[in-house]
Order: structure tokens, then C-alpha cells, then sequence
């Protein structure tokens, strides 16, 4: 009489295999889903009495707001940072700016390459679909883009080791100028180490109540602050490629190459702009000599891409500089980087697009490379959604206070690029509009390709062509 066979499927496997199941199938819901369900635990913590200095339970729509801006890596926040979080609270920042930076689903398959010491397939999709918003789709990849599947492995172990490394650079470059302004070695450390993280994560707290003011003049300290942003705003496809041919740029992607130099031109197009609107503004560059003008205007230009850090008070800028503040933001960093915005290769594409019809050209072409017309549907997908986003936050937050347009716009665009410069309406506003921003700040932060995704689920196949007929456009 043969025996039984042993039931070996226990209820935590089969747990695991559908949750394995659902984020390989549709990672898009699956980002969202972990998104939500880390919002909801880091409420509770900053809910807790142990993590505010007073000793007392933070209100909900702090606790909340603050979630959602470290979870977001936004940078904004109803509260006082430095003094109103504990040590215990700054903990609790500190981690989840590192999870929100790195991303969920990148970070889940960097742990499980860790464990397993393998990559399967099902991780290889999920960590893929963090890394290029093409593949949050089901169906068919082409493998001609930024990214192949070979190469997800590299990209978790090069995200790995850069937060590590390039963290670490940061802190070690900080605290020699954190010691000469008398701050004691222990300390010194802790405040390096913490603003290394807030700059290569793109968030832009500070641990200490007088923020930028003691380095506010400071070229090494700045431009080490500006160094960490840039290289977490490039991203982590650009990171991965530069590892691998620094000194060979013929072959570095189309994605890496594009970024570069959008990203460059952007930022040394935002210094001018700036080095000419606030030249003589008394309340900002007015009063600074040549040097300090050129270094505050590249400083600006470098954290309105979503780094968050500020010297000057950027509600004293010139309307027309927070007309260029508000560009600079909205367009943010690169793709799958800790940056926001709709990302520098999205307006790339636009412009290789306009050129190419201005030419007569039928497909788009960068670096002898041809583009295909679905990237560009994706590319004007993400700016309207995102104009959509920013228009519907501010026409809320206008009808429910006072405060000038300006003003408002710049902290709208702010969240929904996870920049975290603000002008003051976001600490001085109500309730209301503290959830308004949160929920700009998530919706910002999961993409708008995502929630796109995730809303469809699956692209559609159409087995039929109906007859075309040509609109008038312009």
C-alpha cells in the first residue's frame, strides 16, 4: 500500500507565488499597490510619540504629508523638519528617503539577488519594469532600447553598489567643511552622512534647523551637493552605462546619450536664466559679487531639476524666475532615476520630433539611431498627463485659498516633480491642501506612464484598421 504524497504547497508559499505572480504580471499595480502600503506604514511610524521631539503623537495630516514626501523622495514638508522629528524620526526619514529613492520594485530584486544569489526571469521583469516605464506593459518587448533583459542583473548590482559608493563619496567630501564650521566630529559625521543621502536621493532635507545658511557662500560644499543630485538625477541606466564604457562614448546608449546632454543643456541653460533675471534682484543675487552670482545660479538651476536644496528664498525670486524655476521642474531628471518630473528624455523626444517634422523627415533619428513613433505617443502620453495633474492640483488649491498664482503653481509643480522647493504655501496651507500636494506628490513619483499602465493593464490588440480621414492641426 503506497503512502500518501506530502502536501509541500504550505499557505506562506502560495502566498508568495501570487504575490510573485500578480507583480510579474502587472508590475505596474504592483509599484502602485507597495507604493500605497509603505505610505500606510510610515504613517503609523511618524504617528508614533517616539519619533517628534515633543513627545506627543504627530497629527495625521503631518504624519501623513511626510510619508508621503519620504516615501515620494519629494522633499516638501508641513512641519519643521530638523527640530520637529526626533532622532528616532530622522531614522525613520532617513530609511525611507533610501526606499523611495532606490524604488520598490528595484529594491525588492536587489534584496532577492541577494538571497537567492540568482536573478530568474519573474525578477528580471519586475526589476525591468522599474527601470524602463516601455515594459510595464504585457506583450512584447523590442530588445533594441536603453536596457536589454541580459542586463537587469548588472543594472540591480550597479544600483547597489552606486547608492553605497557614491553616498559615501558625498558624506566623506562634507564633513571636512562640516568640521571647520565647529560642528563637533560625531556630529559632523551623522549630518554628512544624512545630507549625502537627501542629495543623491533627490529629497533635500537638512538635519539641522539653519539648513544651507552656514554653507550658503561655500563652493566646495555646494558644488559636492550639486555633484550628488546630478548623479542621482541621471539615472540609474546612465550610472550602469558609464560603469561600463566611461572612455567609450561611441558606444554608450541613446537613452545614456540623450540624457547627458539634454540634462546639460538644461542645466547650464537654467544658469543664464537665472544669472540674468536675479542680477540684480537686492533680494536674492543683488548684493553678490561675480563668483557667488555664477555659483548660486548654477546651485539653483542644479536643485530646481529636483534636487530641493535652496540658498536663496525662492519666494523672493523674480516672477520670471519662477516661471523658469517651474520649467526646470516639471521636466525633472532622467528616466529611473530618484529624480522627477517627466523626465529629460521625454522632452528630447518632443524636440527630435518637431525637428523631424520640420524637415520632412518620416521617423525620428538621434546618433544614426531611428526612433520608433511608439516612444513618441509614450513621450506626449506623459506630458499630458502631467500638465493634466498640475493644472487639476492648482485650480483645487486655488479655489480653496488666497494665495497668488505664482506661488501656488510653483509648490503644485514642486510635488508633482518631487522637487521640494517651495515659495512657503505649502507649510502655511491648510489641511485640505496639504492632501491635495500629497496626492500630486504620489501621483508624480509613480509616473504617469505607470499609472497609465496600470489602469489599462495590457496593451490591446486591434485586429482591424478603420478607414483614416485627416484632422486640421495648427
Amino acid at each position: 500500500m503506497g503512502s500518501k504524497p506530502v502536501l509541500r504547497e504550505t499557505l506562506p508559499a502560495r502566498i508568495l507565488d501570487a504575490i510573485s505572480d500578480f507583480a510579474s504580471g502587472t508590475p505596474a499595480r504592483f509599484a502602485i499597490l507597495v507604493f500605497l502600503i509603505l505610505i500606510g506604514i510610515f504613517t503609523l511610524l511618524f504617528s508614533l510619540p517616539v519619533a517628534t521631539t515633543s513627545g506627543r503623537p504627530a497629527p495625521f495630516s503631518d504624519a501623513f504629508f511626510t510619508a508621503v514626501s519620504v516615501i515620494c523622495v519629494t522633499g516638501l514638508s508641513t512641519v519643521d523638519m530638523a527640530t520637529y522629528w526626533s532622532p528616532v524620526g530622522h531614522i525613520f526619514v532617513f530609511v525611507g528617503v533610501e526606499i523611495g529613492g532606490i524604488g520598490v520594485l528595484t529594491l525588492a530584486s536587489i534584496l532577492g539577488l541577494v538571497i537567492s544569489r540568482k536573478l530568474g526571469l519573474r525578477q528580471k521583469l519586475i526589476a525591468a519594469g522599474d527601470a524602463n516605464p516601455l515594459r510595464i506593459r504585457k506583450g512584447p518587448i523590442d530588445e533594441a532600447q536603453a536596457l536589454r533583459l541580459s542586463e537587469t542583473g548588472g543594472l540591480l548590482a550597479t544600483v547597489a553598489l552606486s547608492v553605497l559608493v557614491i553616498e559615501a563619496a558625498i558624506a566623506v567630501l562634507l564633513s571636512p567643511r562640516t568640521l571647520l564650521h565647529g560642528v563637533d566630529p560625531g556630529n559632523a559625521a551623522l549630518q554628512s552622512i544624512y545630507t549625502a543621502a537627501m542629495a543623491f536621493t533627490n529629497t533635500g532635507f537638512l538635519p539641522t534647523p539653519e539648513g544651507l545658511a552656514p554653507y550658503a557662500g561655500d563652493v566646495w560644499y555646494l558644488t559636492v551637493l550639486m555633484f550628488g543630485v546630478t548623479l542621482g538625477a541621471i539615472g540609474f541606466p546612465v550610472i550602469f552605462v558609464l560603469a561600463k564604457k566611461l572612455l567609450r562614448p561611441r558606444r554608450w546608449s541613446l537613452h545614456a546619450k540623450l540624457t547627458l546632454v539634454t540634462f546639460g543643456l538644461l542645466l547650464a541653460g537654467g544658469a543664464v536664466a537665472y544669472l540674468v533675471l536675479e542680477f540684480d534682484n537686492p533680494r536674492t543675487m543683488g548684493g553678490m559679487d561675480a563668483g557667488q552670482r555664477i555659483l548660486q545660479s548654477l546651485f539653483i538651476s542644479s536643485m530646481a531639476r529636483s534636487g530641493g536644496f535652496a540658498t536663496l528664498d525662492m519666494g523672493s525670486l523674480d516672477g520670471s524666475s519662477l516661471l523658469v524655476t517651474d520649467m526646470l521642474m516639471f521636466i525633472g531628471g532622467g528616466s529611473a532615476s530618484t529624480a522627477g518630473g517627466i523626465k529629460v528624455t521625454t522632452l528630447a523626444i518632443l524636440f527630435l520630433a518637431a525637428f523631424a517634422e520640420a524637415r520632412g523627415h518620416e521617423s525620428m533619428e538621434a546618433y544614426d539611431r531611428r526612433i520608433p513613433s511608439d516612444v513618441l505617443r509614450l513621450a506626449v502620453s506623459v506630458v499630458l498627463w502631467g500638465a493634466t495633474t498640475v493644472a487639476a492640483a492648482s485650480i483645487i488649491l486655488l479655489l480653496i485659498n488666497d494665495d497668488p498664482l505664482d506661488h501656488v503653481l510653483f509648490d503644485v509643480i514642486s510635488a508633482f516633480a518631487t522637487c521640494g522647493l517651495t515659495t512657503g504655501f505649502t507649510m502655511q496651507a491648510g489641511d485640505v491642501s496639504h492632501y491635495v500636494l500629497a496626492a500630486t506628490m504620489f501621483l508624480g513619483r509613480i509616473g504617469t506612464v505607470t499609472l497609465a499602465a496600470a489602469l489599462a493593464a495590457s496593451t490591446r490588440r486591434q485586429l482591424f484598421r478603420r478607414a483614416e480621414e485627416r484632422p486640421i492641426v495648427g
